[in-house]
């Protein structure tokens, strides 16, 4: 059975934690949604899932060669895209005749393409992953980035990193100047495209390919033991300082003190743009270099719930449409309705998390212990670093 990383699950398990919170349409969603700067989860979630996948899928195709991590990581893929159609299938079979009564304006208004497209075209468009309702539009992005994950690694393998990178940067560039737009129009011209770019998801892949590139490289050189970290150190006091602007800066919006105007595209979460890598950036810094303080914080529900992040994400979906329904033609969800939608939609993700651990435990139990990661000492998991002596 493999070791984890039981910090870096209660950070992907908070990231779950938070994503649910902030997409419930309760009152807490206006104070969990980027309440430490220009980043959200799902900054966080893309990063961690990328590490991850750039140690692991290195690993295999060291011990197992490429033909193996090739396999594995489109069996995953195919996993997702599964995941992808049963929840496609809900809200087309389940929620859709729910909102076509006319008494759950929001759940319409996320699938207002399908009421206008017809059920037959609408399936068959987001199957293709054309179409990506609200809601669901952030699992095609992330099978799209897994099912290149093949070629990202096999590129930095053969010819180095910096080629991957420089290509992932150059596409970031041009999706800042609108390429992803340029793109649906030639679309549009040569293949007869009939649905508007606003349904085909918020996130704009061109942009957020880079951060899945970066994630991928860092877990490739963890994987190397060339993960060096001794210069957070000496970088911690500026990047204090840039994260507690970008934090002023982002309560000072929120208040109504300041607006942003033209310069807000470079903090635009769909664009990901400068601002954010920045802003999140400095954050991690100030996070790794105080990670002794913040271990304790790597509770046991937070570790279960980011050991199981894809069924946990798939139901968090689920429970974000019960209570768009629910909420029928209110603004928001509040008093105790509020309390018992946000209690029972973590408990139903803490159970999802429980059953699919207990479902993996069995399902391994007559496996071989495997070698893929390392052991943690049991004081607590420290990554082994190459660290390089400062003159």
């Amino acid at each position: 059975m493999q070791q984890r990383i039981e910090e870096l699950d209660a950070l992907r398990g908070l990231m779950l934690v938070w994503i649910t919170l902030t997409h419930l349409p309760t009152v807490l969603s206006t104070y969990v949604n980027q309440p430490l700067g220009f980043f959200s989860a799902a900054e966080g979630f893309i990063f961690l899932s990328a590490l991850f996948t750039g140690r692991i899928y290195f690993r295999i195709a060291e011990r197992d060669g490429h033909g193996a991590m090739w396999r594995k990581l489109w069996m995953r893929t195919g996993k997702l895209y599964c995941y992808q159609l049963l929840l496609l299938g809900f809200a087309f079979m389940i929620e859709a005749p729910i909102a076509a009564r006319g008494n759950t304006p929001a759940v319409h208004n996320l699938l207002d393409f399908y009421f206008a497209a017809g059920r037959t075209r609408a399936f068959i468009d987001a199957a293709l992953m054309v179409y990506s309702p609200p809601l669901l539009d952030i699992l095609p992005v992330y099978i799209f980035l897994l099912a290149l994950t093949p070629f990202a690694l096999m590129l930095g393998s053969r010819f180095g990193w910096k080629y991957a990178l420089i290509g992932g940067f150059t596409l970031w560039m041009l999706a800042q100047f609108g390429f992803r737009s340029f793109v649906y129009h030639v679309e549009a011209r040569a293949f007869g495209l009939q649905i508007p770019l606003n349904e085909m998801g918020a996130f704009d892949l061109w942009a957020w390919q880079l951060w899945w590139l970066v994630g991928l490289w860092l877990g490739v050189r963890w994987a190397k033991d060339a993960f060096r970290l001794d210069w957070v150190k000496q970088v911690t006091i500026p990047a204090a300082i840039v994260a507690g602007f970008f934090l002023v800066l982002r309560y000072a919006q929120i208040d109504g003190i300041l607006t942003l105007g033209k310069s807000g595209l470079l903090l635009d979460k769909w664009d990901f743009g400068v601002g954010r890598i920045i802003d999140f950036t400095a954050v991690a810094v100030v996070a790794i270099r105080f990670r002794s303080a913040l271990s304790p914080l790597a509770i046991r529900p937070l570790v279960t719930l980011g050991q199981s992040s894809l069924p946990v994400f798939c139901v968090h979906l689920l429970c974000v449409f019960f209570a768009l329904t629910i909420m029928k033609n209110d603004s928001v969800i509040r008093d105790w309705k509020a309390i018992v939608v946000v209690i029972g939609s973590l408990s139903a993700l803490l159970l999802t998390a429980k059953v699919a651990t207990n479902w993996r435990a069995k399902a391994g139990g007559n496996r071989a212990p495997s070698s893929d990661l390392p052991t943690p000492p049991a004081g607590g998991y420290e990554p082994r670093l190459a660290v390089e002596k400062v003159a």
